[in-house]
């Protein structure tokens, strides 16, 4: 048997390591931080349980890097839906629902989360992360900041102290609230992006969609 092309290998490599964060989501999720084990992940994701740390130092980084990645993808998600528009306001409306929206569906995975960045470790440079940033900044862009080295990061400090106030225990502020004080801020309209009452939430138990574990098209 001939051995396998650089290429079959690196497909190898990059599935395994979706496998492994579509697997963090889902347990910790299901069960919260610390009742996963790296072992459990492993399992699920069908992937031998030295793969994890060959990929991320630890587990408080691979369930890191997994939520930037539903945070990143679901967002991407939210800005191109049909109809697709161009329009900055109806973008960063768009973009305040969905990451509003995986607090209200998420508020295990994503009080776990938040938890996670105030440990020693902080937050986790990453490239999903960077993804996630750039997709934010493009935002900010297109709704007509002047300045979004200033304007990204105030975004992103409202939406996670956001998503810190939907999800603190005993006082929890509903979501319907936030999004309010924040379309009120950034002069949005009630009817932009995904009102409360909408279909947010629909088909977000499956989770495969968000990574990408499949065979490449162009993969020999």
């Amino acid at each position: 048997m001939s051995p396998r092309s650089a290429s079959v290998n690196e497909e190898l490599r990059r599935r395994s390591r979706e496998r492994l964060l579509q697997a963090a989501v889902e347990l910790v999720g299901e069960r919260g931080f610390e009742a996963t084990t790296l072992g459990d992940i492993a399992d699920r994701a069908g992937s031998a349980r030295g793969l994890v740390s060959y990929y991320f130092p630890g587990k408080r980084q691979l369930v890191q890097s997994a939520v930037h990645r539903l945070m990143h993808r679901t967002l991407e998600e939210a800005l191109e839906r049909e109809p697709r528009t161009e329009d900055g306001r109806e973008r960063l409306a768009r973009a305040i629902d969905a990451i509003l929206g995986l607090a209200r569906d998420r508020p295990v995975l994503m009080r776990q989360h938040m938890a996670g960045l105030l440990q020693a470790e902080g937050f986790v440079q990453c490239p999903e992360q960077r993804r996630l940033a750039e997709l934010l900044s493009d935002t900010v862009a297109r709704y007509g900041a002047q300045n979004v080295s200033a304007d990204y990061p105030m975004l992103r400090a409202l939406l996670m102290g956001a998503v810190f106030a939907a999800l603190v225990p005993g006082v929890p502020m509903p979501v319907p609230v936030l999004r309010a004080e924040l379309f009120q801020r950034y002069g949005l309209d009630r009817e932009m992006g995904v009102p409360p009452e909408g279909d947010a939430g629909a088909g977000l138990e499956d989770l495969s969609r968000f990574f990408a574990t499949e065979e490449r098209p162009d993969t020999p």
